[in-house]
């Protein structure tokens, strides 16, 4: 028998989903993914979530959405869906070892942040000084020399919004251009607290003896390395959406995004729903994630009794 409504994703708006499709008791089956929790849980404080003001560990705020969805009837299994079927009456998604059915879909998978790939990238991932969310991370380092990586609006744009905190903000592209706006540019570049590292290439993060980073070590063309002296690593160089499985399905943008109709959660697909990171690269904020999911679930709840 089909379920009523299957959530993919257990980040902040597939548990926001589940909380809102659990209490209009349509037993939702949430699956997880190959992160489960999403990116909130590679985060140590989370300051900006409202209703705590003191901030809140990620894996806390995580443990306790996914404690109140299940209080209310939402059921958890982990799998890795491998391929879909959305567009008959009954939405089908294969798992590694079964497949599941649904009436409804709801599609919060999340973005993975791209990262560099060098030597301390990961292990002062999450706290220690590495991250890619300068909105959810940059006020942790108040008066603070900090680094930016990237050469898109992205980056420039962390770079911009880091000088409220910093003391200083280098910003560090591998090329003598930026692929960012000509506005952006002009911005970094008359900006007096941001100084350029321009054909410069990452190749190792470096940390001091209290376990953080203090340190980015570069490759400067024609001038061999330098250690560029920071608290924070900002990795600014785009995010890949996690909706390849489904892309020859639903409508996508250029960037691998989920394409809801305007101002809406609701997809080409009757019965199908997108939510969070995977359906926006604007915003990317657990509490903008939290609010699409609580959409997606009001809009397939309400979808669901039309069908009726």
């Amino acid at each position: 028998m089909a379920e009523n409504v299957i959530i993919l994703g257990t980040g902040c708006a597939g548990l926001t989903a589940a909380i809102y499709a659990a209490r209009a008791n349509l037993s939702p089956l949430v699956i997880e993914g190959g992160q489960p929790g999403g990116q909130l849980t590679t985060t140590s404080e989370v300051e900006n979530f409202p209703g705590f003001a003191h901030g809140v560990d990620g894996n806390e705020l995580i443990s306790n959405m996914r404690a109140q969805a299940e209080r209310f009837g939402a059921r958890f299994e982990y799998d890795l869906i491998q391929s879909v079927d959305l567009k008959g009456t009954t939405k089908k998604l294969q798992g590694a070892e079964k497949t599941y059915e649904a009436k409804a879909v709801i599609l919060a998978t999340g973005a993975s942040p791209r990262l560099l790939g060098i030597p301390g990238e990961m292990k002062y991932y999450g706290g220690k000084g590495v991250t890619t969310c300068a909105t959810c991370d940059g006020a942790f380092y108040r008066g603070m020399e900090v680094v930016v990586v990237g050469g898109g609006d992205s980056a420039c744009e962390e770079a911009l919004f880091l000088t409220r905190f910093a003391s200083k903000v280098t910003l560090v592209h591998r090329r003598d251009s930026f692929r960012a706006s000509e506005i952006m540019v002009r911005r970094v570049k008359d900006h007096e607290k941001i100084e350029l590292a321009l054909n410069c290439a990452p190749v190792e993060v470096i940390g001091g003896e209290d376990g953080k980073v203090n340190g980015l070590k570069v490759e400067e063309s024609g001038k061999g390395s330098r250690v560029i002296p920071t608290k924070c690593v900002f990795i600014a160089i785009g995010h890949t959406p996690n909706t390849k499985v489904f892309a020859d399905q639903l409508k996508v943008d250029t960037n691998g995004y989920f394409v809801a109709h305007d101002n809406t959660v609701s997809t080409d697909l009757p019965g199908v729903f997108v939510a969070g990171d995977c359906a926006d690269h604007v915003y990317r904020q657990a509490i903008t994630a939290a609010g699409m999911g609580c959409r997606s679930a009001i809009e397939a709840e309400r979808w669901l009794a039309d069908q009726e």
